[in-house]
């Protein structure tokens, strides 16, 4: 999908430990860009922090600029209130109504998978597909859904949340799984998630690697972290083939910390292929294109791309 031309665009990128904003051109190379530290546990400080990093970002560029969120959670649409958010200060507070109120101006704000999904369907991994499911394997999981360079939400607003879904196929050893902030145990994020990578690990071999360790410690020859790896993998597999089977999207973009483990984006399709309803699966399976920046190239150009 061409990239569209016209006004500037601000997006915001509101994580847990960090605020990345960007500016964008109707082309999209970048005016400006900054990232700050997030504030945790605080709702009011939060909001201050994105508010002024909005303003310093548009005088910076010296253009008055459309402004998008993505934030982990969703705004609910029945209250507006934030819902589902790992960042819980954020929870049933009115986010949206009070930043928009703050910055005097509408905005459009949407959960950060989904943002991923939009920048990779219009300049990214997925430019030249019409259906993008964009998966975020990070601190946590998440995924979002792009159909010709648009957001679908869903009539609740909660199309793409896949990280909170039971583990398919569960083997005997993997129930009833380990306990999720959101209540349950099991979902897929405790399982796929960079620390459930970890935990994984640990709960198998012992120690404190961290994810990034043990792919390096299977690199060099471990045995126990590649057998880690191997899991991990075949659990993917498992998980990504029930959205296939659902959605049969032109192409899986992987972002988040997870997707820099080429091992994991080269192995993914033969772990799916076994638990797709087909007798042939060649979804492509690819990397974001604008890595860690693309959840916050897709809060600029949400404006472009309307939600369906």
């Amino acid at each position: 999908m061409a990239a569209p031309t016209g006004r500037a665009r601000l997006g915001i990128d509101l994580g847990g430990t960090k605020i990345a904003g960007i500016v964008l051109d109707g082309a999209g190379a970048t005016l400006a860009e900054a990232r700050i530290a997030a504030p945790r546990g605080d709702y009011r400080t939060t909001l201050e922090a994105v508010a002024d990093l909005v303003l310093r970002l548009e005088a910076e560029a010296d253009l008055p600029c459309t402004v998008g969120i993505g934030m982990p959670g969703s705004l609910s649409p029945a209250t507006g209130l934030v819902r589902n958010a790992n960042s819980h200060w954020l929870n049933g507070l009115p986010f949206g109504a009070d930043l928009a109120r703050r910055l005097a101006r509408p905005l459009r704000i949407e959960n950060d998978a989904n943002c991923l999904a939009v920048s990779e369907a219009i300049d990214g991994a997925g430019a030249d597909a019409r259906v993008v499911w964009a998966v975020i394997l990070g601190t946590g999981v998440g995924s979002g859904l792009a159909i010709d360079g648009r957001v679908l939400t869903g009539h609740n607003g909660i199309a793409g949340e896949w990280g909170h879904g039971p583990l398919p196929y569960p083997r005997d050893d993997e129930r009833p799984g380990p306990p999720c902030y959101c209540g349950r145990r099991g979902c897929i994020e405790t399982w796929l998630s960079g620390p459930g990578l970890a935990a994984d690990h640990a709960r198998r071999h012992g120690g404190g690697l961290t994810a990034e360790a043990i792919v390096e410690a299977a690199r060099d020859g471990a045995s126990d972290a590649a057998e880690t790896l191997a899991h991990h993998l075949d659990r993917l597999g498992r998980a990504a083939a029930q959205v296939i089977n659902l959605l049969d999207p032109d192409v899986i973009v992987i972002g988040g910390g997870l997707s820099r483990i080429p091992e994991l984006i080269a192995g993914l399709p033969a772990a799916i292929a076994p638990h797709v309803f087909s007798d042939a699966f060649e979804t492509p399976v690819r990397a974001s294109l604008h890595g860690d920046a693309s959840g916050v190239r897709g809060a600029a150009w949400l404006w472009e791309a309307e939600a369906v």
